[in-house]
Protein backbone atom coordinates (compact mmCIF):
# COMPACT_ATOMS: atom_id res chain seq x y z
CA UNK A 1 0.00 0.00 0.00
CA UNK A 2 1.35 3.26 -0.50
CA UNK A 3 2.28 6.21 1.52
CA UNK A 4 4.02 9.61 1.31
CA UNK A 5 7.27 9.36 2.40
CA UNK A 6 8.91 13.28 3.48
CA UNK A 7 12.60 14.22 4.37
CA UNK A 8 12.72 15.91 7.64
CA UNK A 9 16.11 18.57 7.22
CA UNK A 10 17.42 19.70 11.11
CA UNK A 11 15.21 21.86 13.12
CA UNK A 12 14.15 22.45 16.64
CA UNK A 13 11.47 22.02 18.93
CA UNK A 14 11.55 24.70 21.72
CA UNK A 15 9.48 25.20 24.83
CA UNK A 16 7.50 28.35 25.80
CA UNK A 17 10.49 29.31 28.40
CA UNK A 18 13.20 29.00 26.01
CA UNK A 19 11.09 30.16 23.07
CA UNK A 20 10.99 33.75 25.37
CA UNK A 21 14.83 33.51 26.35
CA UNK A 22 15.53 33.15 22.63
CA UNK A 23 13.77 35.43 21.03
CA UNK A 24 12.04 37.71 24.44
CA UNK A 25 9.32 37.28 26.79
CA UNK A 26 5.93 36.57 25.50
CA UNK A 27 7.30 35.60 21.96
CA UNK A 28 4.90 33.82 19.83
CA UNK A 29 6.24 31.89 16.80
CA UNK A 30 5.25 32.83 13.43
CA UNK A 31 4.18 29.98 10.88
CA UNK A 32 5.35 30.05 7.40
CA UNK A 33 4.26 26.55 6.17
CA UNK A 34 1.63 23.79 7.47
CA UNK A 35 3.52 20.10 7.70
CA UNK A 36 1.88 17.09 7.43
CA UNK A 37 1.07 16.33 10.73
CA UNK A 38 -1.94 18.53 11.68
CA UNK A 39 -1.26 21.49 13.67
CA UNK A 40 2.29 21.48 13.32
CA UNK A 41 3.97 24.14 11.21
CA UNK A 42 7.94 25.18 9.98
CA UNK A 43 8.27 28.81 11.42
CA UNK A 44 9.70 31.75 10.04
CA UNK A 45 12.28 31.94 13.14
CA UNK A 46 15.56 30.44 12.90
CA UNK A 47 18.62 29.66 15.69
CA UNK A 48 22.28 29.17 15.67
CA UNK A 49 23.10 25.78 17.28
CA UNK A 50 27.00 25.48 18.70
CA UNK A 51 28.57 22.69 18.94
CA UNK A 52 32.56 22.05 19.60
CA UNK A 53 33.22 21.97 16.08
CA UNK A 54 30.93 24.08 14.20
CA UNK A 55 27.12 25.67 14.10
CA UNK A 56 24.22 25.42 12.49
CA UNK A 57 21.34 27.12 11.73
CA UNK A 58 18.16 25.74 12.13
CA UNK A 59 14.42 26.52 11.80
CA UNK A 60 11.71 26.36 14.28
CA UNK A 61 8.76 23.69 14.19
CA UNK A 62 5.79 24.87 15.91
CA UNK A 63 3.80 24.85 18.08
CA UNK A 64 5.91 25.25 21.25
CA UNK A 65 6.90 21.96 23.14
CA UNK A 66 6.79 20.42 26.73
CA UNK A 67 10.32 19.78 25.83
CA UNK A 68 12.62 20.86 23.79
CA UNK A 69 14.19 18.86 21.08
CA UNK A 70 16.85 19.41 18.51
CA UNK A 71 17.17 16.70 15.35
CA UNK A 72 19.67 16.61 13.37
CA UNK A 73 21.21 13.78 10.69
CA UNK A 74 24.07 11.86 11.33
CA UNK A 75 26.11 14.01 9.60
CA UNK A 76 25.06 17.18 11.17
CA UNK A 77 26.13 15.47 14.25
CA UNK A 78 29.41 15.01 12.96
CA UNK A 79 29.65 18.54 11.63
CA UNK A 80 28.54 19.74 15.05
CA UNK A 81 31.36 17.50 17.20
CA UNK A 82 28.29 15.63 19.18
CA UNK A 83 27.88 12.15 19.35
CA UNK A 84 24.19 12.08 19.26
CA UNK A 85 22.16 8.83 19.13
CA UNK A 86 19.59 7.09 17.29
CA UNK A 87 16.29 7.55 19.11
CA UNK A 88 12.60 8.12 18.94
CA UNK A 89 10.91 12.11 19.59
CA UNK A 90 10.66 12.93 22.94
CA UNK A 91 13.01 9.98 23.83
CA UNK A 92 15.78 12.31 25.55
CA UNK A 93 16.71 11.23 28.59
CA UNK A 94 20.23 10.66 28.60
CA UNK A 95 21.01 12.76 25.15
CA UNK A 96 23.52 15.27 24.38
CA UNK A 97 23.21 19.29 24.69
CA UNK A 98 24.63 22.02 23.28
CA UNK A 99 23.97 25.79 23.27
CA UNK A 100 21.47 27.37 20.75
CA UNK A 101 21.46 30.86 20.34
CA UNK A 102 18.49 33.04 19.20
CA UNK A 103 18.23 37.22 18.65
CA UNK A 104 17.37 38.17 22.22
CA UNK A 105 19.53 35.41 24.30
CA UNK A 106 20.61 32.21 24.40
CA UNK A 107 20.25 28.36 25.99
CA UNK A 108 22.32 25.70 27.17
CA UNK A 109 20.63 22.29 26.90
CA UNK A 110 21.56 19.71 29.31
CA UNK A 111 20.49 17.18 26.74
CA UNK A 112 17.32 16.75 24.04
CA UNK A 113 19.70 16.48 21.04
CA UNK A 114 18.49 13.01 18.62
CA UNK A 115 19.12 12.01 15.31
CA UNK A 116 15.25 10.65 14.71
CA UNK A 117 14.64 7.33 13.99
CA UNK A 118 12.67 7.03 10.84
CA UNK A 119 9.30 6.74 11.31
CA UNK A 120 5.50 6.16 9.63
CA UNK A 121 2.11 8.33 11.18
CA UNK A 122 -0.89 6.61 10.76
CA UNK A 123 -4.59 7.17 12.42
CA UNK A 124 -6.06 4.33 14.21
CA UNK A 125 -8.45 3.90 11.38
CA UNK A 126 -4.76 4.00 8.33
CA UNK A 127 -3.22 1.43 10.78
CA UNK A 128 -6.15 -1.25 10.51
CA UNK A 129 -5.95 -0.60 6.57
CA UNK A 130 -2.44 -1.28 6.43
CA UNK A 131 -2.45 -3.72 8.98
CA UNK A 132 0.36 -1.73 11.03
CA UNK A 133 0.30 -1.78 15.25
CA UNK A 134 1.62 1.38 17.08
CA UNK A 135 5.16 0.54 17.85
CA UNK A 136 5.73 -1.68 15.05
CA UNK A 137 8.87 -1.88 13.09
CA UNK A 138 7.62 -1.84 9.47
CA UNK A 139 9.42 -1.44 5.80
CA UNK A 140 9.11 1.05 3.42
CA UNK A 141 9.83 0.51 0.08
CA UNK A 142 11.18 3.19 -2.68
CA UNK A 143 12.36 3.18 -6.38
CA UNK A 144 13.26 7.31 -7.02
CA UNK A 145 15.99 7.93 -9.48
CA UNK A 146 17.07 4.36 -10.59
CA UNK A 147 18.26 3.92 -6.44
CA UNK A 148 15.18 1.32 -5.39
CA UNK A 149 15.55 0.32 -1.61
CA UNK A 150 13.72 -0.72 1.11
CA UNK A 151 13.88 0.94 4.87
CA UNK A 152 13.47 -1.46 7.48
CA UNK A 153 12.76 -0.74 11.22
CA UNK A 154 10.62 2.25 10.30
CA UNK A 155 8.67 2.94 13.35
CA UNK A 156 4.69 2.87 12.59
CA UNK A 157 3.40 5.93 15.34
CA UNK A 158 -0.39 5.33 15.87
CA UNK A 159 -2.33 8.76 17.15
CA UNK A 160 -5.93 10.19 16.37
CA UNK A 161 -4.31 13.15 15.05
CA UNK A 162 -2.04 11.70 12.73
CA UNK A 163 -1.29 12.97 8.60
CA UNK A 164 -0.55 9.50 6.97
CA UNK A 165 3.18 10.05 6.33
CA UNK A 166 6.86 8.54 7.09
CA UNK A 167 9.49 10.72 7.95
CA UNK A 168 13.23 9.88 6.88
CA UNK A 169 15.94 12.36 7.52
CA UNK A 170 18.11 13.64 4.94
CA UNK A 171 20.99 11.48 5.02
CA UNK A 172 18.52 8.79 4.54
CA UNK A 173 16.92 10.65 1.93
CA UNK A 174 20.25 11.06 0.16
CA UNK A 175 21.07 7.57 0.22
CA UNK A 176 17.54 6.98 -1.55
CA UNK A 177 18.54 9.87 -4.11
CA UNK A 178 15.12 11.76 -3.22
CA UNK A 179 14.60 14.65 -4.25
CA UNK A 180 11.42 16.40 -2.10
CA UNK A 181 8.31 14.51 -1.04
CA UNK A 182 7.57 10.90 -2.85
CA UNK A 183 5.55 7.89 -2.49
CA UNK A 184 6.75 4.75 -1.08
CA UNK A 185 5.03 1.23 -0.18
CA UNK A 186 4.69 -0.09 3.08
CA UNK A 187 5.65 -3.96 3.10
CA UNK A 188 5.50 -5.94 6.26
CA UNK A 189 8.82 -7.40 7.70
CA UNK A 190 9.11 -11.00 9.21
Amino acid sequence: MKIMVETSARHIHVTQADLDTLFGPGYQLTPKKDLSQPGQFACAEKVEVVGPKSSLKMSILGPVRPETQIEVAKTDARALGIDVPLRMSADLEGTPGCKVIGPKGEIELKNGMIVAKRHAHFTPEQAQEYGVSDGEAIGIRLNENGRALVFEDVIARVSKTAGLAVHIDTDEANAAGLNGTVEGEVVKLG
